[in-house]
């Protein structure tokens, strides 16, 4: 079986191929999310906790969270389950998935180091990676640098270059507040205040007509009556 194990705070990956079934044990009937000590991997990677993200059998069929089983099944899926992606809108379709709980009929396991050990192991800590892209949310931007409300989050949007060129790309960042846009809040309130103004106004206008109308209808009405009353006597 092989062993995919990926570093999130390095944010290196390693590809590992345990041949020994007495190694993956501790591995077998654990369920996806299962937080497992790697141990009996090796000496590298004594003390280290590995958490059980996925894995594939060894015909390609992805593992699932949430079926509690160690074989394959069929289920009927829909749009914002996991592995499935809608090709038509509205479109269900059933699919072959595996179970969650962890067996020796995998191929590939997907693993992710929680807790490091006291060594260092090659190609997963000895090394850090930089992220290509950094985020594009103004808050999460300023998550990042610690920022507060005042500074300017423009100044510190993370730049790739392209090629080998000095040129530099970065990301056009989302729910920026600017003047720009407090002007246009601003405005657009502005207008939703005078449609009101004015709709209330109408209101009234209208109101005003209708008791108009109705008085002049009962004076024509009591008019008509008096005249009846007047020709028979």
């Amino acid at each position: 079986m092989k062993l995919n194990i990926a570093n999130p705070t390095t944010g290196m990956q390693k590809l590992i191929e345990v041949d020994d079934d007495k190694k993956l044990l501790p591995f077998f009937d654990k369920r996806m999310a299962s937080e497992v000590p790697g141990d009996s991997l090796g000496d590298e990677f004594k003390g280290c906790i590995f958490r059980i993200a996925g894995g594939n059998d060894k015909q390609g069929f992805p593992m699932k969270q949430g079926i509690l089983c160690n074989h394959r099944v069929r289920l009927l899926f829909k749009k914002g389950m996991s592995c499935y992606r809608e090709r038509r809108s509205g479109c269900r379709k059933r699919k072959s998935v595996r179970g969650c709980v962890v067996g020796p009929d995998l191929a590939v396991m997907s693993l992710v180091l929680v807790k490091k050990g006291a060594d260092e192991i090659p190609g997963l800590t000895d090394d850090n990676k930089p992220r290509r892209l950094g985020p594009k949310r103004a808050s999460n931007i300023r998550k990042l640098f610690g920022l507060e409300k005042k500074d300017d989050v423009r100044q510190f949007v993370v730049r790739r270059q392209i090629g080998d060129k000095k040129k530099t790309k970065a990301p056009k960042i989302q729910r920026l507040i600017t003047p720009q846009l407090l002007q246009r809040k601003r405005y657009f309130k502005a207008l939703t205040r005078k449609r009101m103004e004015a709709g209330k106004e109408m209101k009234a206008e209208y109101q005003k007509r209708v008791a108009e109308y109705r008085q002049q209808q009962k004076e024509a009405r009591a008019a008509e009556v008096a005249k009846k009353k007047k020709e028979k006597k």
